[in-house]
């Protein structure tokens, strides 16, 4: 099998993608660290709760959501339970599924911590983009996230609801 290796445009792109993807996750991560004290992590796991049906999510689909292993997300879930932003409660129907619940003081810290993180992303992003950019980045998003979140992580909870909404950050705002 022969290799399509990338052309000099793509592989500008690619690099370019690649050190956004690196850069970006700590870049947000330190400014809510000092204006919330919140970790980017803590953030995304109360944003994308915020953004369920009902601000919940089976604690298997949270984990596919977030890329975290099941190990990885019960321990933050049990950092943030102990802080009162989250609680665990288990499946009605089958005890073996737990469900991540964002609770009123979680939607509180998260509504807290918003205007600063969503000031600091338009800052570093969409301040310096066109509308016309925006809505292209949307478009190339959507279409790599395809190939990398899959459907069935939304299905539990949700018919479908846009991958934007699972996204922290990326809803005009926290819901309430």
């Amino acid at each position: 099998m022969e290799t399509a290796w990338l052309d000099a445009e793509e592989l500008q792109a690619w690099r370019a993608l690649i050190l956004l993807v690196q850069l970006l996750p700590g870049t947000l991560d330190r400014q809510l660290q000092a204006d919330s004290g919140l970790a980017h992590s803590d953030y995304a796991v109360l944003a994308t709760l915020s953004s369920a049906p009902d601000k919940r999510l089976r604690m298997s689909d949270l984990a596919e959501l977030m890329d975290f292993s099941p190990s990885r997300l019960s321990h933050a879930m049990t950092r943030i339970e102990r802080v009162d932003w989250v609680r665990r409660e288990p499946c009605p129907m089958d005890k073996r599924v737990q469900y991540a619940v964002l609770t009123e003081v979680g939607q509180e810290v998260l509504t807290d911590a918003a205007p600063g993180h969503v000031g600091h992303v338009r800052r570093l992003v969409f301040d310096h983009l066109t509308a016309s950019e925006v809505r292209q980045l949307g478009i190339i998003a959507e279409r790599i996230l395809g190939q990398l979140v899959s459907r069935e992580a939304c299905s539990a909870s949700a018919e479908s609801f846009p991958t934007a909404e699972l996204i922290p950050g990326l809803s005009n705002s926290p819901r309430s």
